[in-house]
């Protein structure tokens, strides 16, 4: 399928800001957050600022835009419905968390609020997801591992970016560097091993059969696999549908895309991680390259994930 880089970039800068989200308001809940409030504060506005961007980015898709609030109505039937509600919920949920935490040591109910908000960020991940795996018509979609792949890859790029953050602040904290979890060789490893399971999990899904382009005969249902072809093509020239689900310079060039990803997704960020647990004085620039080359990476897996991406209507047009 021909990929929109406007869902491209909302898929990419949101995921990362959900991913912030979870990590920090898990960290609040459970006791384990950054000392300092302002690192804390920083998390939340950050992860608020890379979401809006992304969902800026999704409503220029639309051929409406100034009607995208009836995608609200439909929460009962349609995970982009859904997640768009959760996605609003979690707004005016971090401002009050911003504005009210106190630091690692707030009260019951604020630790409360931040495990509820945790618990919203990630239904919303779930939900932008399932936008995708819930199509029967792209199989690639369906694979189980499409869902997984996208919360793993949320929780990388906002644990990397909750690591730049706490880098940055780590000479105004008392520590004199981190804070108990989240800038820790503890947390560093964590998220070093969250990088190993996605790219086993990624690359398992590389290697599963690539889409045979949809058979007609299948598509159809009037006989057994090649055994139906139709006479000529529905039409003579390009439409819509051979521009946007045709689309086939990513099969051309998937190899190249797929090491540029793997590179800049895993094995730079996992350099990066090694030299901040090494060099603890080269921790900020360390982690500045790794989020910046995650984010690079994860932009060109999510264009592949459109790109290489075949529709049955494809079996049309053998």
């Amino acid at each position: 399928m021909r990929p929109a880089l406007s869902i491209v970039f909302f898929t990419t800068l949101s995921g990362a800001g959900y991913g912030l989200w979870v990590l920090i308001a898990i960290a609040v809940a459970i006791g384990a957050a950054p000392a300092d409030r302002l690192t804390i504060v920083a998390a939340l506005l950050t992860g608020l600022a890379l979401t809006s961007i992304g969902l800026l980015a999704s409503v220029a898709h639309l051929g409406k835009p100034l009607r995208a609030w009836r995608a609200l109505g439909q929460w009962r039937s349609s995970w982009l419905s859904r997640e768009a509600v959760l996605a609003l919920a979690c707004v005016p949920l971090c401002l009050l968390l911003a504005w009210r935490v106190e630091s690692v040591h707030s009260g019951l109910r604020i630790r409360i609020g931040f495990a509820v908000f945790a618990l919203l960020a990630a239904a919303t991940v779930v939900c932008t997801a399932r936008i995708y795996a819930s199509l029967r018509t792209v199989r690639a979609w369906r694979d189980w591992r499409a869902t997984p792949l996208y919360g793993l890859y949320a929780l990388q790029t906002g644990g990397l970016w909750l690591w730049l953050l706490v880098a940055i602040a780590a000479p105004r904290t008392a520590e004199g560097a981190i804070g108990a979890a989240a800038g820790s060789s503890a947390w560093l490893a964590a998220l070093a091993a969250g990088i190993v399971l996605t790219s086993a999990l990624q690359r398992a899904y590389w290697r599963r059969p690539d889409d045979a382009r949809p058979d007609t005969a299948a598509a159809t249902g009037l006989g057994p696999p090649g055994s139906v072809a139709a006479m000529e093509a529905p039409h003579t020239e390009e439409n819509y549908l051979l521009r946007e689900m045709g689309f086939a310079l990513a099969r051309r060039h998937a190899e190249r895309l797929r090491a540029i990803a793997s590179r800049t997704l895993f094995a730079l960020p996992l350099l990066a991680i090694g030299m901040g647990l090494l060099l603890p004085a080269w921790a900020l620039p360390a982690a500045i390259a790794g989020t910046a080359s995650a984010m690079v990476g994860v932009f060109v897996q999510r264009w592949l994930f459109f790109a290489e991406a075949r529709h049955v209507v494809q079996a049309y047009y053998r």
